[in-house]
């Protein structure tokens, strides 16, 4: 490296550091701050990574690399962005206000290039394995030509390796062959409460080992290794290795005089080693002693240019000081800390910054401008500029293939139609790809991985099929397949579709995911979902079985909260079909929504139907079954398809004197068309709505609402347009094996009485007729409450039932 060039780097280091800490100390001191703890962790965290996040950005990386940084350093990435040119002055200054720069940097939230959201920690960790493989298979299907490989590089503290689900990704990541993928641990040895124990690294050393990652342990920088080489440095290097980690950081936090002290006071008066010692003033052995690898970029450039030669996992174990340069440097509490007015303004001073000049690029650094930034314009990751990447949306059908078969559940009509897409060589079947934790057969998948195969590197043949044995299945890899075989951590399900369904973005390449697990275990993973959603990432969630439907296996797998997790989850659509036409016409739809990426339409009345803002799309999750039901024969019309995309369609229209309404979703169909019938002669103008997405039936219902009260009177969502006929004295009663909060909401719709059944307990093993009749959700439960809903005279089929 050139001096000229490490002049460079150095000088961007230093405002890096500058500008991250003026954009804290501008949002905490211009704004009222009721979050002041999670600043200070900012402000802390940030300036521990500076020179890393300086030499990867300015040095080491390409623009085919993507990074996923640690919460607290979203300062050090939004400044290097704006030196880079794709951040403003005016989002910095409003950091962690409305519409500013996030706290946590945000693809969907932030103007700069965020290639990975920050989520809850761990997580943006285990995203950069699961997008290298993503990686490999684009790759090896022969796409992104004109796109070279890139390395996925995570930046983590030392205590979010305490998060399980790194754990769990690195066993995947073992299993995968895992490639181009660096992990760089902040190791300050300081988590938000306290100071990590001792030996912790060691121990992250054998663990990637194991896994199969080239590990490399950034300790010491330039400086210190210049003192080792002198007359009793190595005394010194064993001082340092086996000081314990509260020692070292309140020695950091202390300064010169304590380390001094401390020194002379442990090695005594050994002659050499206490002449290097004498020989630097208290602010020299300051500086030596906090030289730490993580804060010296000749190391870190050198040590990240060595492992370029190679595509293995890489982890770097990077020492450094949390508040590394600033006052709160190596105190314990620095996570809560900030800095105090006076103390910014001596740090305004240290770094020649003048007032009113505070963000100015190059103020303070005594460089020439002109070639700091040619050097900027030069920087390799920077070449192409912005690297959010596009890819051509995939045609999709008017129409799916839906099974004609007299009985069948959901789960096997969803099992059916992608075998028919499997069958079909149509673009649409080439960038599907299908994944699942250990219950791709038990979820039926079988059929697709049949025809489709399951993808790996390098070819992997079945076994049994080479030895003749008889088996429906045939589990050949190769690196032509399109089904990604997991361990059965749903953690991992969740965060592979995130990186499969961002690979428009991250490869320049459309994939369409489907991922399928038994719906409990949703709850498994419900934080990497929303770190789905959040990221923007389109895939299909197929879950099944849901409800009560493995009543033998009893509560551990009957889902109870799913559906109201599928109305709560922004960026997923939940839909829970009952007939397999209803589903067959959703997953066409689902496939088009995942591919849709319009500006959110405002709401002024246009002709808005639904008031649904399905222009921008999102990724969608279907409840399935594994009850067999009998199908409906009938013809799909094109509004009969769009009543089921609203959300919801009259499977027996209610008459203009309607007594009671019962609403139903999902498989529990049968009960409630077997209530209205047995209650419809003593009841007058009974209705029957199927819900097939509670979801999208309420979310338009709010936004038709939203219109109304901002002046557009005219706005009716798809629900209202429905009721619009019931009479006001007419009953709702709303049925499902899920919790009976998802539809209750129907009689606020129009004002109408509701009596809203459902499971709200777990469960035990029995038939289904048994846990029906349990939970008050069979046909005996569903004609009673309408018989108290609409008094009237007694229903003689309740009688008979009885």
């Amino acid at each position: 490296m050139t001096d000229e060039r490490l002049a460079h780097l150095s000088a961007l280091e230093k405002k890096v550091l500058w500008l991250a800490t003026w954009t804290i100390h501008n949002a905490n001191h211009l704004r009222d701050n009721e979050d002041g703890l999670k600043i200070g962790g900012h402000q802390a965290s940030s300036a521990s990574l500076a020179t890393i996040m300086t030499a990867l950005y300015f040095s080491a990386l390409r623009p085919q690399d993507r990074v996923a940084v640690k919460p607290h350093a979203s300062p050090i990435f939004h400044a290097i962005q704006y030196l880079l040119g794709h951040q403003s002055k005016e989002k910095l200054a409003d950091f962690r206000a409305y519409k500013g720069a996030q706290s946590y940097p945000s693809r969907t939230k932030d103007i700069d290039d965020v290639d990975f959201s920050t989520g809850s920690v761990g997580l943006g960790v285990a995203q950069t394995l699961f997008a290298s493989l993503v990686q490999d298979y684009v790759k090896a299907h022969g796409w992104a030509k004109d796109w070279p490989e890139g390395r996925m590089v995570a930046l983590i503290g030392d205590a979010e390796m305490d998060e399980g689900n790194i754990f769990e990704a690195l066993l995947e990541g073992w299993k995968q062959g895992l490639r181009n993928c660096w992990w760089i641990i902040d190791y300050n040895r300081q988590s938000l409460d306290a100071v990590i124990r001792e030996g912790l690294f060691s121990r992250f050393e054998a663990l990637f080992s194991a896994f199969g990652w080239e590990v490399v342990t950034l300790k010491y920088g330039s400086l210190l290794e210049e003192a080792f080489r002198e007359q009793g440095g190595e005394a010194l290097r064993r001082w340092i290795d086996t000081c314990p980690n509260q020692l070292y950081s309140a020695l950091t936090f202390q300064g010169g005089a304590a380390w001094r002290k401390r020194l002379l006071d442990d090695i005594g008066d050994q002659g050499p080693v206490t002449a290097l010692i004498e020989r630097r003033s208290d602010e020299a052995l300051a500086r030596l002693m906090t030289n730490l690898a993580g804060h010296d970029l000749p190391s870190l450039i050198a040590a990240f240019e060595a492992a370029k030669a190679h595509d293995k996992p890489v982890v770097f174990i990077a020492y450094t000081i949390k508040g590394f340069g600033l006052p709160l440097a190596g105190h314990k509490d620095n996570h809560s800390g900030l800095m105090t007015p006076a103390q910014m303004e001596d740090f305004r001073k240290a770094m020649n910054i003048r007032p009113g000049h505070e963000w100015d690029k190059f103020e303070g650094l005594g460089v020439d401008a002109r070639k700091l930034q040619a050097f900027l314009d030069a920087v390799p990751f920077n070449a192409r500029g912005a690297r959010r990447l596009t890819a051509p949306r995939v045609p999709v059908p008017a129409e799916l293939p839906a099974p004609k078969q007299a009985e069948m559940s959901t789960q096997q009509g969803f099992g059916l139609v992608l075998n028919e897409l499997a069958r079909s060589d149509t673009a649409l079947a080439e960038r599907i790809v299908t994944t699942s934790p250990d219950v791709t057969v038990s979820t039926n998948l079988g059929p697709w991985v049949n025809r489709r195969g399951l993808f790996a590197r390098e070819a992997m043949a079945d076994t049994f099929r080479q030895e003749r044995i008889p088996s429906t299945f045939n589990w050949e890899f190769s690196p032509k397949g399109q089904h990604m075989e997991l361990g059965i951590a749903e953690m991992n399900l969740f965060i592979m579709l995130s990186a499969l369904g961002l690979s428009h973005s991250l490869f320049g390449e459309r994939l369409l995911p489907i991922g399928t697990l038994y719906d409990p275990f949703i709850a498994r993973g419900l934080d990497a979902l929303n770190y789905a959603c959040y990221q923007d990432a389109r895939f299909l969630l197929t879950a099944t079985p849901s409800g009560i439907t493995l009543a033998p296996e009893g509560g551990a797998h009957q889902s109870i909260a799913t559906p109201l997790i599928g109305m709560a989850q922004d960026g997923l659509a939940a839909f829970e079909p009952a007939f397999v036409d209803e589903l067959s016409v959703i997953m066409r739809f689902a496939f088009d929504y995942m591919q849709r990426s319009g500006e959110a339409a405002d709401e002024d009345g246009s002709a808005a139907r639904s008031w649904l803002r399905d222009e921008t799309g999102g990724s969608v999750y279907l409840r399935l079954s594994t009850r067999p039901l009998a199908q409906p024969q009938r013809t799909m019309s094109a509004d009969l398809a769009r009543d089921i995309i609203d959300g919801a369609y009259w499977l027996r229209e209610p008459g203009p004197n309607s007594e009671i309404v019962v609403a139903y979703a999902g498989a529990i169909a049968p009960e409630a068309i077997a209530a209205v019938g047995l209650m419809a002669e003593d009841r007058r103008d009974v209705g029957l709505l199927a819900v097939t997405s509670a979801d999208r039936l309420n979310a338009g219902w709010t936004a038709a609402s939203r219109a109304r009260e901002r002046g557009l009177v005219h706005a009716r969502s798809h629900v209202e347009r429905l009721f619009a006929k019931l009479p006001p004295h007419c009953g709702i009663v709303t049925v499902l094996d899920g919790h009976p909060a998802t539809l209750a909401w129907l009689g606020a719709v129009g004002g109408h009485r509701t009596r809203s059944l459902g499971v709200e307990h777990f469960g035990q093993t029995g038939s289904l007729a048994d846990l029906y009749r349990h939970y008050g959700i069979d046909t005996q439960s569903i004609v009673a409450a309408a018989e108290t809903l609409a008094p009237g005279r007694p229903i003689r089929h309740l009688r008979a039932l009885g």
